[in-house]
């Protein structure tokens, strides 16, 4: 991978001194007769990179679904920056200024890897990509994202012929296109190679450092250990500690969840 970590020209309010860019406040979610997040709390804090980790089944995903508009809370509220997004619709949350990615990518393979980097920009529909009416600023947006994660020359391919671990990074790039000063990345080693691991990591140091806050679900400890700055551990829903990673690793209460004690 190549190319300078691309810069950001969004407007920035930031939260107040001392205040977390995002906070959970006792946040559920119901479906049926069971809780799949529920008394759910937390904090980001502004420039850290903050994961969120737990067994399968501990409301990780849900969580995230629900910060992003793609669920509505049956209890609690979140706020961005010390303003309200609870249950507000995705979009209305991407200019907001928080930008995602999925577990399973939603790269279009009929479109250009180019294509489907822009269709993530703000306002972009795909009745006017299709249309030819990609903006000169778009396209150059699109490939100096694509030169940063090294996919520069690909960028006329289709995006069928991707590997797992190239898809991933086309949406992390498509995801930048937002601006976001805060990105949600679910599982972003998740299915990738070693080799690409180690790469996604390096780009999510180099965004941080340049002022993108981050929240990430993960299952590879390495990589969250070696990311992060605070680590908050779910199970049954329910948030069981949020500390550092070493206070994390050497929690009883978190290592009776991973072991099924809990």
């Amino acid at each position: 991978m190549a190319g300078p970590a691309p810069s950001s020209t969004a407007a920035a309010p930031g939260p107040a001194e001392g205040e977390p860019v995002l906070a959970v406040h006792d946040l559920g979610r119901n479906f049926g007769g069971v809780h799949a997040v529920r008394d759910c709390s937390f904090a980001v804090a502004p420039g850290s990179i903050t994961s969120l980790i737990g067994p399968n089944g501990a409301g990780k995903t849900t969580a995230f679904n629900l910060i992003g508009g793609l669920l509505r809370p049956s209890a609690g509220r979140v706020t961005f920056e010390g303003r309200e997004i609870t249950a507000q619709r995705p979009h209305r949350i991407t200019r907001a200024g928080i930008a995602r990615t999925f577990q399973i990518t939603r790269v279009l393979g009929d479109l250009t890897v180019l294509e489907n980097v822009v269709l993530c920009s703000p306002a972009r529909g795909l009745r006017r990509l299709l249309g030819g009416s990609m903006l000169e600023r778009e396209r150059a947006r699109g490939f100096e994202l694509l030169e940063f994660f090294g996919l520069a020359k690909l960028a006329e391919n289709p995006a069928s012929e991707l590997s797992y671990g190239q898809r991933k990074l086309v949406e992390l790039a498509g995801a930048l296109m937002s601006e976001p000063r805060l990105m949600m990345l679910d599982e972003p080693a998740g299915g990738v190679n070693p080799r690409l691991i180690d790469d996604i990591a390096e780009r999510i140091r180099e965004l941080n450092r340049g002022g993108i806050t981050f929240l990430i679900v993960e299952h590879n400890m390495d990589v969250v250990m070696g990311l992060s700055d605070s680590v908050i551990v779910m199970a049954h829903g329910e948030v069981l500690r949020q500390g550092s990673p070493e206070d994390v690793q050497s929690d009883a209460a978190v290592l009776d969840a991973y072991l099924g004690r809990a």
